[in-house]
């Protein structure tokens, strides 16, 4: 069966989808559309639970202005790392945030790594591109 990755995270005015896709060699799934729908919740919520095996969400400093707060996202994140079927990525890019949130965003880190997941801060979204596909692409 051929691989697929759900990408989530942090949506609002980041770009990191838009460099992470063109780099992947493996089938990813993109939650973020421009006019959100009840149709496009129930399509993110079938392709986490019976089709993309892995889950990579990238958390940006932009989830702080988001008007939820990107609360939802740190959830879906926890929610991957308890299904033992899924393999969750969570890559933290650290730039813009205060002190006091990277300390949360620490222990969120911490709190993946701790369930099985894999959980990094890191600038370069090419790097978990090449993670990915090291990984995954077949």
């Amino acid at each position: 069966m051929k691989e697929k990755i759900f990408l989530g995270g942090t949506c609002n005015n980041s770009t990191w989808r838009d460099e992470l896709i063109p780099l992947l060699q493996v089938d990813s799934f993109n939650p973020q559309v421009k006019n959100w729908t009840p149709e496009c919740q129930e399509e993110e919520d079938r392709q986490k639970e019976e089709i993309c095996r892995i889950h990579f969400y990238c958390i940006t400093k932009d989830l702080l202005t988001s008007p939820q707060l990107g609360l939802y996202t740190i959830a879906e994140i926890m929610d991957s790392t308890y299904h033992e079927d899924k393999i969750t990525y969570l890559q933290i890019i650290p730039d813009g945030f205060e002190d006091g949130h990277l300390k949360s965003l620490r222990a969120v880190i911490d709190l993946v790594r701790k369930r099985g997941g894999i959980a990094f801060f890191d600038s370069d979204i090419k790097r978990s591109a090449r993670i990915l596909n090291y990984s995954h692409a077949k």
